[in-house]
C-alpha cells in the first residue's frame, strides 16, 4: 500500500508581481508530487499573473489527485482575489473558511 505523501508548505513572498511569477512557478514545480499548503499570510501585494500561476498549480495538483490548499491568507491577498473575481473558497483550509 502506498504511503500518504507528506504535506509541504510554501511561504509566498510579500510582493507577488510580474517579476515574482517565474520564481513562484519554479518553486511550485519543485513541490510537484507532494501535497502542498500555501502560506499567503505575508502577502502585501498580489498581481494577476501570480494569481494565474497559483490557479494553474491548483488545477495541476487536482489532476494529480494531491492536496493544494491555502493554510493562511493575508487580508491583502483575500481582498485582491475577491476584487478580481476569483472564488477560492474550495482551496482554503477548513480553519480559515468563512
Amino acid at each position: 500500500m502506498p504511503s500518504k505523501k507528506a504535506e509541504k508548505t510554501l511561504n509566498l513572498a510579500a510582493v507577488l508581481d510580474l517579476n515574482e511569477a517565474s520564481t513562484l512557478r519554479s518553486k511550485l514545480m519543485g513541490l510537484r508530487g507532494s501535497n502542498v499548503a500555501i502560506d499567503a499570510s505575508g502577502v502585501e501585494r498580489l498581481g494577476t499573473l501570480c494569481v494565474q500561476v497559483l490557479l494553474a498549480a491548483a488545477k495541476t495538483w487536482n489532476e494529480d489527485k494531491l492536496s493544494f490548499t491555502f493554510s493562511k491568507v493575508s487580508e491583502a491577498f483575500q481582498k485582491t482575489m475577491q476584487m478580481i473575481g476569483v472564488d477560492m473558497d474550495h482551496l482554503l483550509a477548513k480553519e480559515i473558511r468563512q
